[in-house]
């Protein structure tokens, strides 16, 4: 069983973020046939994956997924069959979060590049609220293979859960417990064949309405 908590104020029922999100980096030299791409990023439960899309939006000319190290991920491109001319967009994706979803843009001629140093952040930090005295608490425990980390935008109603397991085989129940111990939320996913897992827990409600620390618990089976 593992525990993760999240402080959640009553006013607007906001939960806040801390350190979260993505960065990507791209850079190419004029007239060359190398796209260079570096990220940084604050969840490394998941790979980050990266698809090319043409400058038609029509289609995918290229596809990696990275293992973030420390949080840092790099990886290139080389653009020398690309045919069509224009604007490739190319996108990292982590998880189902839009906050860790990023798209940056590389022009190409002719099978190559124009000079680009470009970058797009949706990184964000601990933040306080003159009118919300409660900040954030977040914590990520393991036991027994099992690990959770929970992270939220300030002013989002869903708190973005995510894990990993060595069962794959069975799924992986979730428990949101208020400050004062009642039951507010219950959830149930299946694991992927590498043993991560994901979901959303929407904050909103009367269930909701305290003040203070929630506990979201996920256990397997009777572990």
């Amino acid at each position: 069983m593992t525990i993760a908590l999240m402080s959640v104020s009553a006013v607007q029922q906001d939960v806040f973020a801390k350190d979260s999100g993505m960065s990507l980096t791209a850079i190419a030299e004029e007239d060359g046939n190398i796209i260079s791409i570096m990220g940084e990023t604050t969840s490394s439960i998941t790979d980050v994956t990266l698809r090319v899309i043409s400058p038609n939006g029509s289609n995918v000319v290229a596809v990696d997924q990275v293992t973030p190290e420390n949080g840092k991920f790099d990886t290139q491109f080389n653009v020398s069959n690309w045919s069509q001319d224009g604007v490739y967009k190319i996108k990292a994706n982590q998880g189902t979060s839009l906050l860790y979803s990023i798209t940056v843009g590389v022009e190409v001629n002719s099978g190559m590049t124009v000079e680009t140093s470009t970058t797009e952040s949706s990184l964000v930090s601990n933040q306080t609220n003159d009118d919300l005295s409660a900040v954030i608490t977040e914590t990520t425990s393991q036991v027994n293979g099992l690990s959770i980390s929970a992270n939220a935008m300030e002013g989002s109603d869903t708190i973005e859960i995510t894990g990993q397991t060595t069962k794959t085989n069975e799924d992986v129940t979730f428990t949101v417990t208020s400050p004062i111990g009642n039951i507010v939320s219950i959830d149930q996913v299946s694991p992927g064949t590498s043993g991560d897992f994901a979901t959303n827990i929407s904050v909103g409600g009367p269930l909701w309405s305290q003040d203070g620390a929630y506990t979201v618990i996920a256990q397997q089976g009777n572990d």
